[in-house]
């Protein structure tokens, strides 16, 4: 059901059309002007409309809280040392009982896991660490197995739907 949604590291705007399409009040975050250019770009080549704000998202507070969050690629591409600011931001931004649409990128290196070499972006988002990052005590977890998203690049996601509590 279409409702007001965020897209943090809203890069090039696809998700952007794609749910502004699907009739959701959307706004689009991201860091660097070139990507804000280019999704509003899209979005109005669409002859569709939505928000899309240049801010960092360790920092951005909404005027309003959003009913859903959709994150794919916003927090692998965060350096771990902030993934706690940013999940803390992410519930910040939600209304209870909110949806989080998140996509965690799972990306194995060998160095990483034998060495604790940390390699990225994208980083790996280990489903036992992004459990720390994302508790029971302020997200309702579906129960696995998760749905896989393959990649071209040997890499994939899990697709995982949280409620804020």
């Amino acid at each position: 059901m279409p409702c007001r949604i965020a897209v943090p590291g809203c890069g090039s705007g696809w998700e952007e059309v794609e749910l502004a399409g699907r009739g959701f009040d959307v706004t689009g975050i991201d860091y660097t002007a070139a990507a804000v250019e280019k999704t509003q770009a899209l979005v109005g080549a669409q002859g569709l409309t939505a928000e899309v704000i240049q801010a960092d998202v360790l920092n951005f507070l909404p005027d309003a809280s959003f009913d859903a969050i959709y994150e794919q690629t916003c927090l692998c591409a965060i350096h771990p040392e902030h993934w706690l600011a940013y999940a803390q931001q992410l519930h910040r931004w939600l209304k209870p009982g909110g949806s989080l649409w998140v996509m965690y990128m799972q990306v194995i290196r060998a160095t990483a896991s034998e060495e604790g070499v940390i390699h990225g972006p994208p980083y790996h988002c280990d489903i036992n660490a992004m459990r720390a990052l994302f508790p029971e005590k302020t997200w309702t977890w579906p129960k696995p197995p998760y749905s896989k998203v393959v990649h071209p690049n040997l890499c994939h996601e899990l697709a995982v739907r949280l409620v804020r509590k």
